[in-house]
């Protein structure tokens, strides 16, 4: 699915995901949403995603970034964090987003910076910051996300003999 392999993960998260067949750098991408609006993962850890946007293709019809492209790449952000944080027993929903544009942006690229506000057994919640290529703060977001045990047959779980949880 696209260009994932340039995500720089820590040594600690290989270690926790290998032998269970799952390829990280697919999982914790941006999925084939992310692939559209090319977005591209830099950096992932629990305690700091940090990923691009480009503008052009993402724009309203006024010619700035739209604020749903900016809404995009703080989400995918903050739930490649929280599923970082809690590991491959479990998958990230989110639940609720804030976004507050602050400036347009017309051009190039911005970079958000995802950080952990919250992190629990059932719920984490990430900041996120994306700024244009001056360092401008663009948008600020916040993302909760729901922390729920992997149900069998997901990619997020480990192979197990046992029945799923009920929901």
């Amino acid at each position: 699915m696209g260009e994932h392999t340039s995500t720089l993960f820590p040594a600690q998260i290989i270690d926790q995901w290998a032998g269970l067949g799952i390829d990280l750098p697919a999982l914790f991408s941006a999925g084939r949403f992310g692939e559209r609006l090319g977005i591209r993962i830099a950096e992932a850890s629990p305690d700091k995603v940090v990923g691009t946007l480009p503008v052009e293709g993402n724009t309203q019809p006024y010619g700035l970034l739209h604020g749903g492209a900016s809404a995009a790449l703080a989400e995918t952000l903050a739930s490649i964090g929280a599923m970082l944080h809690a590991g491959p027993k479990k998958i990230a929903v989110g639940v609720d987003i804030n976004c507050t544009h602050h400036r347009a942006v017309r051009s190039g690229t911005v970079t958000g910076v995802a950080t952990p506000a919250h992190t629990g057994r059932t719920s984490a919640t990430y900041d996120v910051t994306i700024t244009d290529e001056r360092g401008k703060r663009v948008c600020t977001a916040r993302l909760t996300c729901a922390l729920r045990p992997a149900a069998g047959g997901q990619q997020t779980a480990e192979p197990t003999s046992e029945a799923p949880p009920a929901p």
